[in-house]
């Protein structure tokens, strides 16, 4: 029997809209990626944990007003997986959870660039975050992470070493509780990772889930801004790098963020996020004037490499193609 000429068209679409959710994990990450150069744009010094509350007080209550401005009814469409079945208790759990990791993961990984400087302290978050999150979802829903997710990411993760400056040497010694404030941050990003997604497979909108999770976020990160220097943010400089972060680093990257987990497993969007670091590192050398070298190149290449694993379709059997 020979194929319809309706089935290509079909197929292509799904295909094509198969892909918009990997793309959108990767805009969300070339978003998160601007954080440090927005900081070191800064012509006045302001300190991380500030700049940090910053961040989620102006973020959250921006996604919170976007929410308000823009909400409909909610979607009548049936969640679409196990997750479905949780009760307004788990809910509220999840919730709860994943407003603990969006906050938690501003003082962890500070502390631990703090302990053991920029290079083992950012590796060790990024590079743990993605493993985490996909050990915690095989734990919950018994679904195995594919050994393409393990490889891609074992080779992001190298990429993400190398661009660290770690496999240069020179580090010193290593503080066990630096360690563990960066694996912190890594468990963090996990957890309001893996809470964004059962919302959303629970029916949430990704714009609802985001503001829920970030607007509770917001108030509990309120004292901690108040307990830094905010003069800052009252001069020009100071509120347009507020106005990035709100509109840019948060909003838009976190809507992207939620709507790659809308089509994509936690543990797959948290892979794919590791650009991140590749966004940091080129926009440090095109707007800071920063060097690089053979290990900048090489780990970029092994960085765009573990995402490519990911992101490539796998081929496909003919005799599989409905006909």
């Amino acid at each position: 029997m020979t194929r319809s000429p309706t089935d290509t068209p079909s197929t292509a679409d799904n295909t094509a809209a198969g892909r918009l959710p990997v793309a959108a994990a990767i805009l969300a990450a070339v978003c998160f990626g601007t954080t440090g150069t927005a900081h070191a744009l800064l012509p006045i010094e302001v300190g991380s944990v500030a700049f940090g509350a910053a961040r989620i007080v102006f973020g959250g209550a921006l996604l919170v007003l976007v929410w308000v401005a823009f909400a409909r009814r909610p979607r009548s469409t049936p969640p679409r997986t196990h997750a479905a079945k949780l009760g307004r208790p788990a809910l509220v759990v999840a919730v709860v959870v994943g407003t603990i990791g969006v906050t938690a993961y501003q003082p962890f990984f500070f502390l631990g660039v703090e302990r053991n400087g920029v290079a083992i302290g950012t590796l060790t978050a990024l590079g743990s975050a993605p493993a985490i999150t996909g050990l915690l979802e095989w734990a919950i829903h018994r679904r195995r992470p594919s050994a393409r997710w393990f490889l891609a990411t074992i080779v992001a993760a190298a990429g993400v070493a190398v661009l660290s400056g770690v496999t240069g040497g020179g580090i010193g010694t290593v503080s066990a509780d630096g360690l563990l404030a960066s694996v912190g941050a890594g468990a963090s990003y996990a957890l309001y990772t893996l809470c964004s997604k059962a919302l959303i497979e629970h029916g949430w909108t990704p714009l609802g889930t985001m503001a829920a999770l970030f607007g509770a976020a917001a108030l509990v990160s309120v004292p901690i801004l108040l307990t830094t220097e905010t003069a800052w943010i009252l001069t020009a400089p100071g509120a347009l790098a507020v106005a990035w972060l709100a509109l840019v680093n948060t909003v838009a990257g976190y809507l992207l963020f939620g709507y790659a987990l809308g089509g994509l497993p936690a543990s797959r969007v948290a892979t794919l996020t590791l650009f991140e670091p590749l966004t940091a590192t080129l926009l440090g050398i095109l707007l800071l004037g920063e060097s690089f070298g053979p290990s900048t190149v090489v780990g970029a290449a092994l960085l765009v490499t573990g995402l490519a694993i990911l992101v490539v379709p796998k081929r496909i059997d003919r005799r599989e193609v409905p006909r």
